[in-house]
C-alpha cells in the first residue's frame, strides 16, 4: 500500500492510445492519479468532465492527469473519445494498480454488499514520492481542490 511521503512502487498498465504506461513516464512531472469505479456512470462522467476542464491548468502546474478503473482498454477508448478527456485512462483489468494503491473495499450496492473501486485520487510528485491523497471522493469541488494541492508542490 501507498504512504504519503514514501515513494510509489513502480507500475505498468495498458492504457488508451495503445499504449502501456508506467510511473517511470512522469519522471519530473507531478502526477494525478484518480481511481473510479465504472466508465460512462454519471458521477464518473462528471469527476472526468471535471479534470478535463481543468487539464490546461493542471499543466500549467506541471502535472499530468491519468484515469484509472478496472473497464478495459476498448471501453475506456469509447469513454475518452465521448468525452474528449486530453489525458489518457488505465485498463486495470487485473487490479494490480488497484491494490497498490489499496482503493477496493466493501460497499453497499441496492443493500447488497460488494467489493469495488472506492473513488480515489493520489498526487505524487515529480520523484515519484505521493505528497496527498484523497479517498471516498464526492465529485463536487474536487478536481480544484486537487489543482490546488498541484499548484504547492
Amino acid at each position: 500500500m501507498v504512504t504519503i511521503g514514501e515513494k510509489v512502487a513502480e507500475f505498468s498498465v495498458p492504457a488508451t492510445g495503445d499504449k502501456t504506461l508506467s510511473l517511470n513516464d512522469f519522471r519530473n512531472k507531478n502526477l494525478v492519479i484518480y481511481f473510479y469505479p465504472k466508465d460512462s456512470t454519471p458521477g464518473c462522467t462528471l469527476e472526468g468532465q471535471n479534470f478535463r476542464d481543468l487539464h490546461s491548468e493542471f499543466g500549467q502546474a506541471n502535472t499530468e492527469i491519468l484515469g484509472v478503473s478496472r473497464d478495459s482498454v476498448k471501453s475506456h477508448e469509447r469513454f475518452k473519445e465521448k468525452q474528449a478527456f486530453p489525458f489518457d485512462l488505465l485498463a486495470d483489468e487485473d487490479e494490480a494498480l488497484c491494490k497498490q494503491f489499496d482503493v477496493i473495499h466493501e460497499k453497499n450496492m441496492y443493500g447488497r454488499k460488494v467489493m469495488g473501486v472506492v473513488r480515489s485520487t493520489f498526487l505524487i510528485d515529480g520523484d515519484g514520492v505521493l505528497r496527498e491523497e484523497w479517498r471516498k471522493v464526492r465529485v463536487k469541488g474536487h478536481a480544484e481542490s486537487v489543482l490546488e494541492a498541484a499548484k504547492s508542490l
